[in-house]
């Protein structure tokens, strides 16, 4: 991971898309700050298209999709997208699974679940789990004291023995029923919403991430950065990104936006400066 500084000015004057993780790369410590946030909507508003690809549950990712600046959003790690038709006011809801299919198999993963839970002391069902469709979600440090990585890495073999596909992220680990991650559905989302070829275009397009659920798009894009904290998670990352921010969580989202904009130019209110 090379810092942030060195990425060439010419790669980022032709990037068009941004997808972000949110989870401590556009948070900090959990929240949401102004700084970061007004990143994100200088980018939108500059004509960069932005989509958050997160492991958050449906629930929110409705929201996000409704009111952030954002051209949609992939959740759940790749469950569905959202994203809000401006014309006809509404938000699409794309599912890879029908209804049937997510009752059915939120019932199979609610005993999965369970049984990590009675297998792992000071693990929890992540405090959002009411809001999800399509997955589990294990809470290690959220809202719990920070479990050690070997119980973090036995809640994840659990899933993987049950048959579930599972991911870890800064704060949960998640799994869930499909052969699909954050990079197949955000494919797809760019196909159908975007009307972009990400194999063809992935050279335009910057992802930033920062735990191993986001691996898959850090192997995929050949443009992609790290938030500071990423080298916490390093040695889980089969694939890690090719720059890293000196800030950490939304500091460094802020970092990787400002650098971006002053590259095309679009800097001429002085950069995103601080509230």
């Amino acid at each position: 991971m090379q810092p942030l500084n060195t990425i060439p000015t010419a790669t980022l004057k032709k990037v068009h898309t941004v997808f972000f993780d949110i989870d401590d790369t556009l948070t900090t410590d959990g929240r949401l700050t102004a700084h970061a946030y007004a990143a994100l909507e200088t980018l939108k508003r500059h004509g960069i298209v932005t989509a958050a690809i997160t492991g958050r549950p449906a629930g929110w990712c409705d929201h996000i999709a409704r009111m952030w600046p954002v051209d949609g959003v992939v959740g759940e790690n790749g469950a569905f997208y959202f994203y809000f038709d401006e014309q006809a006011k509404k938000c699409v809801q794309h599912f890879l699974a029908d209804a049937a299919t997510r009752l059915t198999r939120r019932a199979q993963m609610a005993q999965i679940a369970a049984n990590i839970l009675q297998a792992v002391p000071g693990c929890a069902m992540a405090s959002d789990q009411a809001y999800r469709e399509a997955d589990i979600a294990i809470d290690f440090c959220e809202d719990v004291p920070r479990l050690p990585e070997a119980a973090v890495a036995q809640i994840q073999a659990m899933m993987v023995a049950a048959g579930l596909q599972a991911k870890i992220s800064s704060i949960h680990v998640n799994g869930w029923f499909g052969d699909y991650d954050k990079l197949s559905t955000t494919k797809i989302f760019a196909r159908d919403v975007l009307k972009l070829d990400l194999q063809a275009e992935r050279a335009h397009c910057l992802f930033l991430g920062d735990s191993p659920n986001d691996a898959p798009m850090f192997e995929f894009f050949p443009n992609t950065i790290g938030v500071a904290n990423v080298a916490d998670m390093a040695h889980l990352l089969p694939h890690k990104p090719a720059y890293i921010t000196q800030g950490r969580g939304g500091a460094g989202f802020a970092e990787a936006a400002e650098m971006l904009l002053k590259a095309q130019q679009h800097a001429s209110c002085g950069g995103l400066k601080t509230p």
